[in-house]
């Protein structure tokens, strides 16, 4: 991913639709080279979502989603291949393959991207492993290991090849105060000596905004604040407002839409 725009990634009034479920409602929003943006918002907000039409998993029903300068949802199968190549995915469920060790989920990106020795990719998986703090758990299987384990097993996956663009979708989900600040740290550190691009996609403000260049806000399908930890942090939007500084009350609604209350209880009379 090596061209000359200043954006590596442009999104342009993305709407997106499962069934009558309308997820996005015109996302507008753009991913500076060799930056750390954040994704912000409430469980359900479409931020995994964004990352799979980003990715090409899915197609936008209108609106374009642009990575280096190509319309993903154009490209043939092999455009989408050759794209994919300099990703790298720390998926939100982790998808670890779960019939193989910890070591082999780690070489699987080098032995299927890359014509590397075995004794290479030895050393480049133990110095992944390193990375997050699990080198001691190589010959695990996934089942062994705990949930937060298992996240810091998937983002030294995503990792891997140290990819142009890497996309964390709630990389510090499940992990402990000290293992989150670590794993912060070392999507900071590796972007920046990488000169990569990163998306981290979560609802934890506090270590996000420590880390990020620049962060959107997304509510109601739309991205209804942009800037940087700063200016989020500082935002006078009331639904940017409540989700920062965790207020249960405010136009961010807990419950899922649905029918009064009393209409629910009487209708099981």
């Amino acid at each position: 991913m090596k061209g000359t725009s200043g954006n590596l990634i442009e999104v342009e009034n993305l709407h997106f639709a499962y069934g009558s479920n309308k997820v996005l409602r015109g996302v507008q929003l753009a991913v500076p080279r060799g930056k750390v943006v954040g994704i912000l918002g409430v469980s359900g907000a479409g931020k995994s979502t964004l990352l799979k039409l980003i990715g090409g998993q899915l197609r936008p029903d209108r609106g374009r989603v642009s990575v280096d300068g190509r319309v993903v949802h154009e490209l043939d199968d092999d455009g989408l291949y050759d794209m994919r190549r300099d990703m790298g995915m720390m998926f939100q469920a982790g998808g670890l393959f779960s019939d193989i060790s910890v070591y082999e989920n780690i070489a699987f990106p080098m032995r299927e991207l890359t014509d590397l020795p075995e004794d290479l990719i030895h050393d480049l998986v133990l110095m992944k492993l390193h990375a997050v703090g699990l080198r001691g758990s190589s010959g695990l299987m996934p089942n062994e290991l705990s949930g937060g384990m298992a996240r810091r097993v998937a983002l030294a996956r995503a990792i891997a090849l140290d990819p142009g663009l890497t996309m964390y979708d709630e990389p510090f989900a499940g992990l402990d105060p000290i293992s989150l600040n670590v794993i912060a740290q070392l999507i900071r550190r590796l972007n920046d000596a990488l000169g990569a691009t990163s998306i981290v996609v979560t609802y934890d403000v506090s270590e996000t905004l420590k880390v990020v260049d620049h962060a959107y806000f997304i509510h109601d399908g739309k991205v209804v604040a942009a800037g940087t930890p700063d200016e989020l942090l500082n935002s006078s939007n009331p639904s940017v407002h409540q989700f920062i500084h965790a207020e249960p009350d405010g136009p961010v609604a807990f419950h899922y839409p649905r029918e009064p209350y009393r209409g629910d209880l009487e209708l099981g009379r």
